[in-house]
């Protein structure tokens, strides 16, 4: 492909007022006093980070003090490393903005080359005859190949957390390739730069439209009727390449770029997506041009100042660092991969996020797989990234249209797998387009609490923030219509309970009445429901049968192994879901409050994880929260070793079949579990710490109430806690200090608190809103600085640092 020269480099200045104005047009904000320093293009791992000396606060003050060179620390010290050539997308880098994705390895086959991948969150067919994993299936864009003139001999490559950028060196036999590359913050932009020595001017850049059908196809037999979607056309529209995908079904995808050459031989390739439905390509086509021609008016510098001032101010949101250095990097590297995969405007993240790759579940999945994608999101504090509530508030008529139609005059449902716009597509049996099975009924499956279970993500939105909009809004009137589904097949059985007929329990391969997850999700509903209710003043006529239900609902069924399936069938086999303990974790409706409650847990806990097999990741992502809501550190932190060192991949990215993004993002959440809990009412700082972890930092983390808490554990033992109220709800907290404590305001004063009567320690705190509190012990004035912890000890990058 040939180069298109660039007019002469401009000067600093020309650069720095090109990049405002660049910045606004791209959509994003161009602080130029808040600009990232430049990375160097070395891949040289810095040593784990380690205490960073700051200033001490006012003396008898209650501010905290907090660094950006914290941040900056913690955040090195976490880049992804490789010296040597990546070979699949779980070993390589990957770059992404929610929607525009990228993948980057060694090209498949032995060939001298390297792939960017290039795929995009809102690319799917429309053809919902064929169903959801083929009619409406994500689908593939294409890739770039990135093609030297000599054999490649070596990488050495970093991918770079706090700019969100990839940099470093490409070897071969005729020289070397420097690169850097970001796929943009708020553009479906993908960059890259290459400053190649003499040898390597002549590299070429080559892209390879995919094939526009299913990745399902690779792995299930095509559904009878259904054909790939007509090649891609590759045209020349001025400077700019096009590769115009048509879809059968209208509309299409465009993916549009243009390399640009400077005086000094660097080269950087611009690329852009945008895909349209109902149409034709027209309107695609017109805007990936204009994505392309309009961020190729500036170098590559700086189109990057934009996207690296969004990174620092996201990661600036929350911190938190620990003494084990694999751990810490790996909660970081979760940090980046979600705000690569997921973003309010997004749509909700598929099983393999914007990163499409060969796959069986090419879309998007509700009966577990959404749920633990999203949970970091509120502790971390990133509610900006929930795409969840948007979405479900936004397609809810489709969630009516996915139960039969006697229901729905009042019910709505979600079915397990739907593409962007919650369509699941195909037909069942007697004709009638809807995905959500009918209770007692086979086939298909009716697997009825998958909308339920995605609404109390939605809850946890609201009890993070205290918004009531989303309450109002959102969760109110979408659990009632779910709970409402419920409520037509509840039936008294001849001991006067209320029982369920048949369900699914996900996965387990039989339905079961009086299934654990409906029974489970059904009873959070109805409370949930009740306590909307008063929250917002409703007189709902419904509000009878919720109690009802709460007061005559069958109990779960249990046998002496712990919970079971459902009436009649007990978990007998190994099985990766946790989908028969919902009311432990995360609903927390059974929480081991008396002896003979926690032994069930322990039971069902232990009797779940037994059966080795069908054990997946996230099987143990949900045994250490659970072992967490117990309090047991050192269980919780044993089963995230074992994820670590039996299923995440070098990248940290994960697989069962085909690429799955769920597992490692939820072991993020597992290790928020061991260090802070709000369930309930009640915040718990540092409820379940393995005895290694002897220093712990956490600072504005997002509890439920909408606090903000920060706190330093030192030498085993917890010194101080911060917490500011952003709504004024009720402060409860188990601060976990040793001994008589003082709680004092932002200004240093005291402030009353109470015994909360919870016979654990906790406090009671009247805090209005943007009121502060400082819990420590008597007389003790700790230096109130955030900064990183010292690791045990060493620990290897993630990435390929051998």
């Amino acid at each position: 492909m040939a180069a298109v020269p660039s007019p002469p480099e401009p000067s600093r200045r020309r650069v720095l007022a090109s990049g405002t104005a660049l910045g606004t047009a791209l959509g994003g904000a161009i602080a130029l006093g808040a600009q990232a320093p430049a990375h160097a293009a070395t891949a040289t791992a810095p040593p784990a980070a380690g205490p960073v000396p700051g200033p001490a606060p006012r003396s008898g003050g209650t501010e905290i003090t907090a660094y950006g060179e914290s941040w900056r620390a913690v955040l090195d010290d976490a880049d992804l490393v490789w010296r040597r050539a990546p070979r699949t997308w779980f070993e390589g880098p990957f770059l992404g903005n929610g929607h525009l994705g990228s993948g980057i390895y060694a090209e498949p086959g032995g060939s001298n080359a390297i792939r960017f991948n290039v795929q995009h969150s809102e690319v799917q067919d429309h053809r919902p005859e064929f169903g959801s994993l083929f009619g409406l299936a994500r689908l593939p864009i294409g890739h770039f190949t990135l093609e030297p003139v000599g054999t490649v001999t070596a990488v050495d490559w970093r991918l770079r957390l706090h700019g969100a950028e990839l940099t470093g060196t490409l070897t071969t036999t005729a020289g070397t390739l420097r690169l850097r590359a970001f796929v943009h913050s708020t553009a479906s932009v993908l960059a890259v730069d290459i400053a190649p020595s003499d040898g390597e001017r002549d590299f070429r850049w080559v892209f390879h439209p995919a094939e526009a059908i299913s990745p399902r196809a690779a792995f299930r037999p095509l559904p009878e009727g259904y054909r790939a979607n007509p090649p891609a056309v590759v045209e020349r529209h001025g400077e700019v390449t096009a590769a115009v995908q048509p879809l059968l079904a209208g509309g299409g995808h465009v993916t549009a770029w243009r390399e640009r050459t400077t005086r000094s031989g660097r080269r950087t390739l611009y690329a852009a997506v945008a895909h349209a439905f109902p149409g034709t390509t027209a309107a695609p086509l017109a805007r990936a041009l204009r994505a392309v021609r309009r961020a190729s008016t500036a170098p590559y510098d700086v189109l990057v100042v934009p996207h690296r001032v969004w990174w620092d101010r996201y990661y600036r949101k929350s911190f938190l660092s620990l003494p084990d250095a694999r751990l810490q990097r790996f909660h970081w590297i979760q940090l980046y991969k979600a705000a690569s995969a997921a973003r309010r405007d997004a749509p909700v993240m598929a099983t393999c996020g914007p990163w499409l790759e060969p796959t069986p579940w090419p879309n998007t999945w509700w009966n577990l797989n959404v749920q633990l994608e999203y949970w970091l999101i509120h502790g971390s504090n990133h509610l900006e990234l929930d795409a969840v509530t948007r979405a479900l508030s936004e397609f809810r008529d489709r969630l009516t249209a996915e139960v039969a139609p006697p229901y729905r005059a009042d019910s709505a449902g979600i079915p397990r797998t739907t593409d962007t716009r919650l369509v699941n597509g195909g037909a069942t049996p007697s004709g009638q387009g809807y995905g959500v099975g009918v209770p007692g009924q086979n086939p298909p499956t009716p697997e009825v609490g998958n909308l339920v279970w995605a609404l109390h993500n939605v809850w946890l939105s609201y009890r993070h923030t205290m918004d009531v909009s989303i309450l109002r809004d959102t969760l109110f009137p979408l659990l009632r219509r779910a709970v409402s589904y419920y409520l037509h097949f509840l039936a008294p059985g001849p001991d006067g309970r209320l029982h369920l007929p048949k369900t699914f329990s996900p996965e387990y391969g039989v339905d079961a009445p009086d299934c654990n997850y409906d029974l489970m999700l059904l009873r959070w509903g109805c409370r949930t429901l009740l306590e909307s209710a008063e929250e917002l003043g409703v007189p709902d006529p419904l509000a009878d049968r919720w109690r009802e239900v709460l007061a005559r609902l069958t109990p779960y069924p249990v046998d002496a192994n712990g919970f079971m399936i459902g009436a009649g069938v007990p978990f007998a086999k190994s099985h990766r879901h946790y989908s028969h303990l919902l009311a432990v974790y995360p609903l927390y409706e059974i929480t081991g409050r008396t002896p003979g409650e926690r032994a069930l847990i322990e039971r069902s806990l232990k009797h779940w994880v037994g059966f080795e097999g069908a054990l997946q990741g996230y099987t143990f992502t949900g045994a250490a929260s659970i072992s967490a809501l117990l309090g047991e550190g050192e269980d919780a932190l044993r089963y995230l070793e074992q994820l670590m060192s039996r299923f995440i991949q070098a990248n940290t990215l994960y697989k069962e079949s085909g690429p799955v993004i769920e597992t490692p993002l939820s072991a993020s959440q597992s290790l928020h579990d061991m260090v802070c809990q709000s369930w309930g009412g009640v915040i718990r700082v540092f409820p379940a710490l393995p005895a290694a972890w002897r220093a712990l930092v956490v600072h504005d983390f997002r509890t439920q109430g909408a606090f903000l808490l920060s706190a330093v554990r030192e030498e085993g033992r917890t010194r101080w806690v911060g917490l500011r109220s952003e709504a004024g709800a009720p402060c409860v907290v188990r601060h976990g200090i040793e001994g008589p404590v003082e709680v004092r305001d932002r200004r240093g004063r005291p402030l009353r608190y109470e015994d909360a009567g919870t016979g654990d320690g906790a406090i009671r705190i009247p805090l209005e809103r943007g009121g502060s509190a400082l819990i420590t012990r008597r007389g003790d004035r700790p230096p109130l600085r955030i900064e990183p912890v010292t690791p045990n000890g060493p620990a290897a990058p993630w990435g390929l640092p051998g």
